[in-house]
This record gives structure tokens, sequence and C-alpha cells, in this order.
């Protein structure tokens, strides 16, 4: 076929064909009907989009249909090929790409041999004959981006994108949401999404560098790379998870948060989306919140013995201030979330204030902060004391201000709960004392104080028995958590099941401090961290490490992993 009659094939000629090779079901080819027709875009624009069709499908449709070249990715010639009188604006905003040029022609590959403008216009811009073939359009947008690299400007999937983004048009906009709209890239991502919650992740890291695009899971507390998409799909990658998330992919120079609600697995899924402009591009970080799959139970986190007892004690005081403390991903909020769900009944009134709000309760109030309008952590809980709550849960306590009215609302009459990042319960004291609060005040509000962490949890189905009492249990002391007949100490192994890493899941140590009329006098003597910490012990305070040495002992985890939470 000649390339006259190349430019006459329609959509539904190569629709047919697709039918008739097994590439596409009659069934997808009419919702695309009714969906171009609705949405004003061609049929094979939208079997892309659905992801019923690949780009490459659709290319081998028309190369065999008319008799054209289907070029491989390997044929496009590095360096790539300029041609004077062909603008590298036009050749993006048309997708086409020269690859050889002699005295009477071009060779020029196309992602859509068919229009017969670009045919017209590079005849008319450079007096040359059009040789057309056919070309992946992901593939022409690659080249065309090492043309520009070429051409001394910074290429999109290289990432600096701050100084490319000043003079950013529409049209470039519009090219970056089509790549991410296509149906290699939306598999890419799916993909992605779907490996990180068969893993059990609970978060999703999207890294670019220079040279390629860093993908990692953090599985239970620890970060593992897998396998990841190709450098040059980096921009397209990140704008699909933006569009997901409703962010706005024009702007990458700002921090954005998002949020994703989706289905993978036959899991209802909800994710929160950060992004954060670094040298090479915009760094995605996605937290995987498992609606179906969150326990509120304070025995399965791992809460135990006494500790547990006195928490589950100040929980029932009509106010006061409750603290969990702990760093980032240490499961502060689940505990919150446990104690909210453990004392919502239909007498109290429990109000919210979140950033963000990741889990829904039934029959509790939840406010989402907005800081972008004005609804701060210290504005709402403003309004919210005028709601005549009984129980207020703060997301955290980030500031003087929150601080200060968290106390006054105690004073008034409200059981207040809240988090803080210290590294134990004793520096609680001292770190809101830094942030500016009165000590009588703190005696007066505080109830007691929750430090914890998280720990590995052995796998069951590959842990090994430690024979005998090693020297180190002996050392430790841990039949002071266990009888010797009791003692069960286990070695990680690693297994299929455990992705070979010898554990899976993860399990709780906690330490409670309890305001007591000694520890309050303590604090109006402006004692150290230290300090208190050493009398909260005498007064029966489990520590971190202790509490982890009992689930050594428990055979739930290994020493080692008590040490790599509790080493500071």
């Amino acid at each position: 076929m000649n390339t006259l009659s190349s430019l006459a094939l329609s959509d539904e000629d190569l629709t047919q064909w697709l039918i008739g090779q097994g590439r596409l079901r009659p069934s997808d080819l009419e919702r695309a009907r009714r969906l171009s027709e609705a949405q004003d875009l061609s049929i094979p624009a939208v079997l892309v989009r659905l992801g019923v069709c690949s780009e490459r499908d659709l290319a081998q449709a028309l190369a065999t249909l008319s008799g054209l070249s289907l070029i491989e990715e390997a044929d496009y010639p590095d360096p790539a090929v300029c041609v004077d009188g062909l603008a590298l604006r036009f050749l993006q905003q048309h997708q086409a790409i020269p690859i050889a040029q002699d005295a009477q022609r071009v060779r020029l590959v196309m992602g859509d041999v068919r229009d017969p403008y670009v045919h017209q216009a590079v005849w008319m811009a450079t007096g040359l004959e059009v040789e057309p073939c056919v070309g992946v359009p992901t593939e022409i947008r690659a080249a065309l981006e090492r043309m520009e690299a070429q051409m001394g400007k910074p290429s999109k999937s290289e990432g600096v994108e701050s100084e490319a983004l000043e003079g950013a048009d529409e049209a470039d906009i519009e090219q970056l949401r089509d790549m991410a709209s296509e149906a290699p890239i939306i598999r890419l991502v799916n993909q992605i999404l779907q490996q990180a919650v068969e893993l059990r992740a609970s978060d999703i890291h999207i890294e670019p560098f220079e040279h390629r695009l860093r993908v990692r899971l953090r599985i239970d507390g620890i970060l593992q790379e897998i396998e990841a998409p190709p450098a040059r799909s980096t921009a397209a990658v990140i704008s699909r998870v933006k569009i997901m998330a409703r962010l706005n992919i024009a702007e990458r120079r700002l921090p954005q948060d998002g949020r994703i609600k989706l289905r993978i697995i036959g899991k209802e899924l909800d994710l929160r989306v950060s992004t954060v402009p670094t040298l090479y591009g915009e760094s995605v970080v996605m937290r995987l919140l498992d609606k179906e799959n969150i326990v509120l139970d304070f025995n399965v986190l791992g809460f135990e013995g006494d500790s547990l007892a006195r928490f589950l004690e100040v929980l029932n005081f009509p106010h006061g201030i409750i603290l969990v403390t702990g760093p980032t991903g240490s499961g502060k909020s689940t505990s919150l979330y446990t104690a909210l769900a453990r004392m919502n009944r239909p007498e109290r009134k429990i109000i919210t204030v979140e950033d963000p709000v990741e889990y829904q309760l039934d029959g509790i109030n939840q406010i989402q902060v907005k800081p972008q309008i004005g609804l701060t952590f210290a504005n709402a809980l403003r309004s919210i004391v005028r709601q005549d709550p009984d129980i207020i849960m703060i997301g955290e306590m980030r500031d003087l201000e929150t601080a200060q009215i968290a106390v006054q609302s105690a004073l008034t009459g409200h059981l207040v709960l809240s988090t803080l990042h210290t590294n134990d319960a004793a520096s609680t004291v001292n770190r809101l004392l830094d942030m500016g609060m009165e000590d009588y005040l703190l005696t007066t509000t505080i109830n007691g104080i929750l430090a914890q962490r998280l720990l590995r949890r052995l796998c069951e189905q590959c842990k090994q028995a430690l024979p005998g009492i090693p020297a180190w249990a002996q050392a430790l002391q841990l039949e002071r958590f266990a009888s010797v007949e009791e003692l069960r100490l286990y070695q990680a192994v690693g297994c299929p099941a455990c992705a070979h890493t010898g554990y899976r899941g993860r399990v709780a140590i906690m330490e409670f401090l309890n305001m007591n009329e000694t520890i309050r006098a303590m604090i109006m003597r402006r004692a150290s961290s230290e300090t208190l910490a050493q009398q909260a012990c005498q007064d029966g305070m489990r520590t971190l490490y202790e509490d982890g040495l009992s689930k050594v002992a428990q055979g739930q985890t290994t020493l080692d992993e008590v040490l790599r939470v509790t080493q500071d």
C-alpha cells in the first residue's frame, strides 16, 4: 500500500484488524465508541486511555495495513538527526521525528502517518519529500527528549524542571497529561501499586535521579528497593500519580499533598500522596491505608501487662491530657484510633482534628485540617470546644498555640488525646516546657504519657528455635519476663512467605509514664528527663527496651530487632 492510500485508513480499519488479531475485544470497542462520542476523542486514543489496547498494538495495525515500516526503539539514531526548517516544538506537537535525510527526502517517523497536514508542512518547510514510517508515540517522545537534550535544553525526564517550567505552556502540559494517560504508563503505575499491596507495604517511594528512577517499598518499617520503570518514563509515571491524586501536574516547583481512593486485589485502599521538588524531578511518597485490615485492639497490637492496665485506667478519667509519643511510623495514630474506638459510646461526643484523617470511625466527628483556607489545628480547636464535646483528639501538638488550647480544654472538663514527636515518655515533659508551656499547667492537666515503637514480628513460617538458652539471654535476665520452661527464643531465617526477611508483620512495644504526685513535684523543680525516667521506673514503669525484651522472651521478635529500634 502506498503513502496516499495509507492516509485513507480509517479508525474502523485499525480496530477491525485488532479484533481479527485477537488484540481487542468487541465489547471494549463498543465502550470506546461511546466514550469517544462523549469526550470528542478518537477511538484509538480512547482505547489507549482505557488500557484495553497498547500503543504498540495500534502502531502494528497501522504499519501492517499501510505497508509502511514500523520503527523499533533501538532504530532511533543517536545523536538525533536535525533537519533545517523543522522546529522542535512542531515535532513535539505532532509526535514526529526525522531519522534520516538525503538531498531529496527525509525519513520521518510519525505517531499517526495518516495526518496529511504533517506531510504537507514538512515538505513546505524543508522542500524535501517525506518518507513516512510508523512509530510508537511513547518511543517517539523519548527520542524527542534526547533531541531536546542534544540541542542544549533540559530534558523533561532528566529532571531539573524548575527552569524548564518557567516557560512551560499549555501544549507542554497537555503533552505530559497525554503521556500519563497512555496504557503502558497506566500499567506501570498499577503494577507498582499492586506489588505494594501484595508485599504488605505501608509506603511507596518514587524517587527520580539523574540517570534512573528508583522505587522503594517500606515493608514492616524497612525500605526495600524493587524493579523500577525506565528513566525515560519518569515524568509520565509521576504525572500519572499526580493525576490520580487530583494534583496540579503543571506545578512542579512546590510541594503538594493529595489522596487516592482505589480498589486493588479486592481491597479498598486510601493512599495519602505527597510530592516535593528535588534536583532531578519530583519525589513522590504514597502512604497506603488499608481500611479493611486496620486492627483496633490493644492486645492484638502488642499492648500487654501493667503498662496496658495503667493506660486503660487513665482513658477512663473524665478530663485531662493523654499524650502518645514516638517517631514517624511508630503506630501513634493507630493507638489513638484504638483508644477512641474503645471510648466511643452513645453517651459521649468525640471530635477529632487531624491532618490528615487516616481512617473514618463511625460515630466520631472527624475534622480535616486545611491550612490553605485558615483551618489550622488551633483555629479548629477554638471552634470545637463550643461543640460541647466530651473527648477531643488532636492529631499532633505542633506548636505552642495548639498545646495551650489543649491545656485549656483539659482544664474546662474535656479529655484530650494527642501525639508528640519525642524519643521516650520522660523527654515529652521537657519538650513541652521547651515549647513554652508553664510547668504548673502541665502538672495539672497531663494524666499520662505513652511512648511506643514498632518491632518486626518473626515470621511464623520460618522462625527457628535457638537450642538451649544463649549466654546473652542469661546476661539480659530474660527469665524476668518468662520462666525457664516458658522461655522461647528464636532467630530470623527467611522464606517466600516473608520475602526472605525472616519477619512478617509488626508488634508494638510501649512505656507508660503515669503522672503521679512524685513526678509532678519533680516537674515543678524542672528535673531532667533522665531523672524523671529513673523515678518512673522506680514507680513501676517498664521501659521500651524492657518491653522489647519481654517480646523476645515470648518468641515474638529477636534481640537484634529490639536493639535496632530502641538504641537511639
